[in-house]
């Protein structure tokens, strides 16, 4: 059963009394085709996962509708979304539609939920931010939300719409004019640095991996200061990882004192995903989640890349845990085990997965030292970021 979470009105109630998640039932159906990455079931994962767990309970549960399409082409072309809409209804576009959109390739399929999906992921997000911009503390997550690379007039990158920049245009329209956007994802978060960039109002910053696609995102991108790119080496490790976040994000995230933070916590970077060459663990990442949301008095938070079914429904259903200072546990309940049994995964990687998929939330920590080329790409990033003076 779904029982909407109830938010009372501003005026009575200031602060969230527990974080809020945002979820849909589109994702137990939508597939974008069974050989595409995303064809692999992250979301209804992640649910199930917390709810086997005990960690989400009806009443901070939000079933999310779909945004618009006024609320769409606030940055999205609107002829751009009606070829979106006679996709899903035909599964047919012409050859220039499909040219001039980026559809119909493997990257961006033509499927029968192109269209709904990301306005439902959008909504979930828009309605995020409405809920911030209700409270002066908070935390809002929607895992299926973080589709960074949409353009406005095209998709990119498995990404219809941007849901990160429609949300951040929203927190704009509420009144904030201090907002950090800060991405985890392994791909650089182009579209929405793009989308912002020389606006003194949203901060941009994103840890990705070197010469990866997008091929954005260089150290001294800076767009006029209102960016920050911390690109990684292959095989960025959790001690790394938490150099970068304890020496540049922290750092960054106080000089800047945003009233509200937006996090997309892309699991692309775990060593068991196969669209990216980083290492991290997954406790790794939950550490910093609980690191950065401690600075500020809301956030919203989405997932992103990640596709290996195991280590995305571990590594979000963790990072939900955290956001709610609920303890990882050493063993699994029956129920928990069971959703991890249920996966598929029709890569190499799913034919012989090793037992800690199943049996266990965390990774095994990886103690390995920090690289000496990384110490020097954080203290190169740190007198470019931290040292030079942000937006006011």
């Amino acid at each position: 059963m779904t029982v909407a979470a109830t938010i009372e009105p501003a005026k009575a109630q200031k602060r969230l009394t527990r974080p809020l998640f945002i979820g849909n039932d589109i994702y137990r159906r939508s597939t974008f085709g069974a050989k595409h990455p995303l064809s692999v079931p992250r979301v209804p994962a992640t649910i199930d996962l917390c709810r086997a767990m005990g960690w989400l309970p009806d009443g901070a549960y939000l079933e999310s509708g779909p945004a618009s399409p006024a609320e769409v082409v606030r940055f999205h072309d609107p002829v751009y979304l009606k070829a979106l809409r006679q996709g899903e209804r035909t599964l047919e576009l012409s050859a220039s539609e499909r040219e001039r959109f980026n559809l119909g390739r493997l990257e961006n399929p033509i499927h029968d939920t192109m269209y709904s999906r990301p306005a439902i992921s959008a909504g979930a997000v828009l309605k995020g931010a409405e809920i911030l911009g209700s409270v002066d503390q908070g935390v809002v997550y929607s895992p299926a939300g973080g589709t960074h690379h949409g353009r406005p007039d095209r998709a990119s990158g498995f990404c219809y719409f941007n849901d990160l920049v429609l949300g951040l245009l929203r927190l704009k329209d509420l009144g904030f004019t201090r907002i950090l956007y800060l991405d985890f994802d392994a791909h650089h978060g182009d579209g929405v640095q793009d989308a912002f960039a020389g606006d003194n109002g949203v901060f941009t910053v994103s840890v990705h991996e070197e010469r990866r696609w997008p091929f954005t995102g260089g150290l001294h991108d800076t767009e006029g200061g209102t960016a920050c790119n911390i690109p990684v080496p292959r095989g960025l490790r959790d001690t790394e990882f938490r150099l970068i976040i304890d020496e540049l994000i922290l750092p960054l995230i106080k000089n800047y004192n945003p009233e509200v933070l937006v996090l997309q916590c892309g699991a692309d970077a775990l060593n068991d995903d196969p669209l990216s060459r980083m290492e991290l663990t997954n406790g790794e990442i939950w550490n910093a989640v609980a690191k950065v949301a401690a600075l500020v008095p809301r956030m919203l938070v989405t997932g992103g890349g990640g596709y290996n079914p195991w280590s995305v429904a571990r590594c979000w259903s963790g990072v939900w845990a955290t956001l709610n200072n609920h303890a990882i546990p050493t063993t699994l309940p029956a129920g928990a085990v069971v959703v991890l049994r249920e996966l598929f995964w029709n890569r190499v990687g799913g034919r012989n997965p090793p037992d800690h998929w199943f049996e266990t939330i965390a990774d095994e920590r990886d103690p390995r030292a920090v690289r000496r080329e990384v110490r020097d790409r954080v203290a190169a990033a740190y007198n470019i970021y931290v040292n030079c003076e942000l937006p006011h």
